[in-house]
């Protein structure tokens, strides 16, 4: 292949192995359902809002059914036949009766299925037309105000805890050239086993992710876009035990970009893999169909590995990725696969090999946008070195092609960004594009040198690790500790009791619409 001379027969079989070694997990996806696949199905169709104790009703509905009917069958067709039987008038209604013990839920059988499939099919279809409604209205959002003409785009986050803090902070950073807003979610979010309602105002290092916060945080962008002539990107998590259901309200409030990886939430917020590998598959079959390009989270392997050693880890975890994410209805365009710029900055050509490593990953993905992630693990509190760091980091940005380029922060690991921090960093990013932007046209690594040999290097590795979980299958590969040098066994973790094998008379219409259409 170009530039790095790469195998073509290698890398065919580099994607063959992610194929096998990922077709098991769809398989087995398949067969689970989740409480938040459930619950998104009842967002979609329009239920929102919480009790007086802040629970949300989908949740108070939700845990009714399950308690009634169980988990296996879904929550479709006992929640349709109890409207269609006269319980409540509508969904809202019939979550106050369901908290209140004033109604019980059935499996309905023959004639009464049928009828109660036909309704939540036009419920769920009501939701997903506008998903795509949300998606038409970007798409004339972008040909009115333009993208941004530079690549890659700067992302920038924000994180204050306060939606009406972030939304200022957002606005200036828009000003000052960010291209992608990614309003940072509060800590411990993905633990929780419901989505928040409302505007909310405080949280640990981040802001909560809701409804809510996210249409107050795209009209605030919408604005800016007017302002600037260019049409600003929102992005969130959806992560965690409720991913589904932030999916969904992420292709209902029109959001760009999710943070979605299908190995995150399982190796670092240990959560149950069964759980995560069901929740992602449906996820971004919300995000294929809202046209949200997803972030993966392979940076976070180097937090905890070293970036050197488990480079090739890094690559098997974008090939599996790939093959959900399309598996799912995503398109190159919509994988902002991640790696990072996470070597020690002290160990010898450390920047050559960061120079492999992320051309490697721009050619074996050349269609998909990659998310190209800023040193962390290595910056120490001096702000001159971290500064100097983050401006290497923005060259082998520039030198390699990367689509998505995230700020760097020489305060990383000191404080939360100023404002001030952040107009500094988009200096030193502005500097670096604008000095050596369109320097990946004319870099040419030597065929046998250094960065091709060790591009080469960590594709064969790859290559070996894809064929050894082949071999002993993905689930035993994460519960030995492959990936993050994290243990996550599949019979453990939080969320698992919310996993449920399908009964012969499960039905699910959101995910019957969105893979018939494709």
């Amino acid at each position: 292949m170009k530039k790095l001379d790469l195998d073509p027969v290698t890398v065919r079989k580099a994607r063959t192995l992610a194929r096998k070694a990922g077709r098991p997990i769809v398989n087995l996806a398949r067969r689970h359902t989740t409480v938040s696949v459930e619950r998104a199905v009842l967002r979609l169709a329009g239920l929102a809002g919480a009790d007086s104790e802040g629970i949300p009703w989908v949740n108070r509905l939700a845990d009714t059914v399950r308690a009634d009917v169980g988990l296996e069958h879904g929550f479709a067709l006992p929640v349709w036949d109890a409207l269609l039987r006269g319980e409540a008038e509508d969904l809202g209604v019939l979550a106050q009766k369901a908290a209140s013990g004033s109604v019980t839920f059935r499996l309905p059988e023959g004639r009464d299925a049928q009828r109660a499939r036909t309704a939540a099919r036009k419920a769920a279809a009501a939701g997903i037309k506008r998903i795509d409604g949300r998606r038409r209205e970007r798409e004339r959002l972008i040909k009115r105000h333009g993208d941004p003409e530079q690549r890659p785009w700067i992302y920038l986050i924000v994180a204050t805890g306060d939606i009406y803090e972030d939304i200022p902070q957002a606005q200036a950073a828009a000003r000052e050239g960010a291209d992608i807003i990614a309003v940072i979610r509060s800590t411990g979010q993905s633990l929780l086993d419901y989505v928040p309602e409302g505007a909310t105002r405080e949280g640990f290092a981040g802001t909560y992710a809701t409804q809510e916060n996210f249409r107050l945080m795209r009209a605030a962008l919408d604005e800016s876009s007017r302002e600037l002539g260019r049409y600003v990107r929102l992005t969130n998590y959806a992560s965690g035990l409720c991913m589904p259901e932030i999916a969904t309200l992420a292709g209902l409030e029109r959001l760009d970009m999710m943070l979605n990886d299908s190995m995150y939430g399982i190796l670092f917020r240990d959560i149950n893999p069964i759980r995560t590998f069901v929740d992602q598959r449906f996820s971004r079959q919300i995000h294929a169909r809202a046209g949200i390009i997803i972030n993966t989270g392979e940076d976070n392997y180097l937090t905890t590995a070293d970036a050197v050693e488990a480079a090739h880890t890094v690559t098997v975890s974008q090939l599996l990725n790939e093959y959900f994410a399309k598996e799912a209805g995503l398109e190159d365009w919509q994988l902002g696969l991640g790696h990072a710029f996470e070597i020690n900055p002290d160990l010898p050509d450390s920047f050559r090999l960061e120079l492999a490593h992320a051309m490697l990953a721009r050619q074996l993905f050349p269609e998909a946008p990659l998310k190209w992630m800023p040193p962390t693990r290595h910056m120490t509190g001096d702000v001159f070195r971290g500064y100097l760091l983050d401006g290497f980091f923005n060259l082998v940005g520039a030198m390699t092609g990367q689509g998505i380029l995230l700020v760097g922060m020489m305060t990383e690991a000191v404080v939360t960004p100023w404002i001030s921090d952040r107009d500094l960093a988009l200096q030193n990013v502005r500097y670096v594009l604008g000095a050596a932007g369109n320097l990946h046209e004319d870099f040419r690594p030597e065929p046998n040198g250094f960065i091709a040999q060790r591009a080469r290097q960590v594709l064969g590795e790859s290559v070996e690790l894809l064929e050894q979980i082949v071999d002993d299958g993905l689930l035993n590969a994460i519960g030995d500790g492959t990936f993050g040098l994290m243990k996550r066994p599949q019979d453990a973790g939080r969320g698992l009791e919310g996993v449920a094998r399908k009964s012969g008379e499960y039905y699910n219409p959101a995910i019957e619409l969105l893979e018939e259409d494709r």
